[in-house]
């Protein structure tokens, strides 16, 4: 077993059983030489062990061993969560596209959940149809690998699946929730998105203040015919 020297060099979150793949293993290291020289069996030394009649210790349960190795390991896959997720857009080369550059400076906010950034983007799609949709730039990250899209090897064009979308070829709309926003379509003040996490509302309209915590950029870019950028701050509500 563990001596005290093993709790320091290993941190507090050590725990002795560690050091055994299976209980068999545990049981095993509780066997003395002169064990085996009498019963000249291991199963049977286990078996002793297990109950108490030989070892050079309190023995612990299997259950107890199973519910400490369990923990043991919930503990270690939290930990490998905890490290920070790469970035799509590390690493990338983009100053020279605008849309890009703006999407890499928000990333690493938007996925900590600090802020929310939703893309306009009107252009013509691959059937020489223009298009134009609001895109939740989170979801995206969240269902998609964007690294393409960094590497400029795939173009980030709206679809029928994002918060709306809509061709002006064939007149065809659509609008959906996303894990971030709520699509509310409003007769007087036309398309708007409340935020799930501080229920603010984002209004889109030009004309119009976005409203709080809210701000809308508009790129000057030639990758699309336009863009537009409505960056929300999100706080939890008190």
């Amino acid at each position: 077993m563990a001596d005290d020297d093993d709790f320091q060099s290993k941190g507090p979150a050590y725990d002795p059983l560690d050091e055994y793949a299976s209980y068999e293993d545990y049981l095993d290291n509780q066997i003395t030489a002169t064990d085996m020289y009498y019963l000249e069996d291991v199963e049977l030394a286990r078996s002793l062990v297990e109950l108490g009649v030989r070892g050079n210790g309190e023995v612990i349960k299997r259950e107890e061993f199973e519910q400490r190795k369990a923990a043991a390991e919930a503990a270690r896959q939290a930990r490998i969560n905890k490290k920070p997720k790469r970035l799509a857009s590390q690493g990338k080369n983009v100053e020279d596209f605008p849309l890009l550059q703006a999407l890499k400076d928000r990333e690493e906010a938007v996925r900590n959940g600090k802020l929310t950034t939703i893309i306009f983007v009107r252009d013509k799609n691959a059937k020489g149809q223009e298009v134009s949709g609001y895109i939740d730039f989170g979801h995206r990250l969240r269902s998609e690998n964007m690294e393409a899209v960094f590497d400029r090897k795939k173009r980030l064009m709206p679809r029928p699946t994002d918060l709306s979308f809509y061709n002006w070829e064939t007149q065809m709309s659509t609008s959906n929730p996303t894990p971030n926003f709520q699509v509310i379509a409003d007769d007087e003040c036309g398309l708007l998105f409340k935020n799930k996490r501080d229920r603010k509302v984002i209004n889109v309209d030009p004309h119009a203040r976005p409203g709080d915590n809210s701000m809308r950029t508009e790129l000057l870019t030639d990758e699309f015919a336009q863009v537009v950028l409505f960056d929300h701050v999100t706080r939890r509500r008190s």
